[in-house]
């Protein structure tokens, strides 16, 4: 399981690890990451996320899943999320 956000496409970093002395050695910042169940409004369904608490709030802050993703590029979105906004364009093409 990789360690990258699904809706941001975070991922790890790297940095220096710094001693007392000034020593640096590499290390890595990895992103918070957590599991969770979304709840899309157009498919009225759950779908399960390993996203980035960062990422968690700013859908909070856009008004959920859906508008989450209509905002959202190509290039940081998962293959899955991908499929997930193209059912999501399709529902929504249909009831309009």
């Amino acid at each position: 399981m990789s360690r990258r956000c699904e809706l941001t496409g975070k991922g790890p970093q790297v940095g220096n690890r710094v001693s007392h002395s000034n020593r640096k050695t590499k290390r890595r910042f990895l992103p918070n990451l957590l599991n969770v169940t979304m709840i899309s409004d157009a498919l009225g369904r759950s779908i399960k996320l390993r996203v980035s608490a960062n990422a968690l709030k700013t859908v909070d802050h856009r008004g959920g899943l859906d508008a989450f993703l209509a905002k959202a590029k190509d290039v940081e979105l998962s293959p899955h999320m991908r499929e997930i906004r193209r059912e999501i364009r399709k529902k929504q093409a249909v009831a309009s």
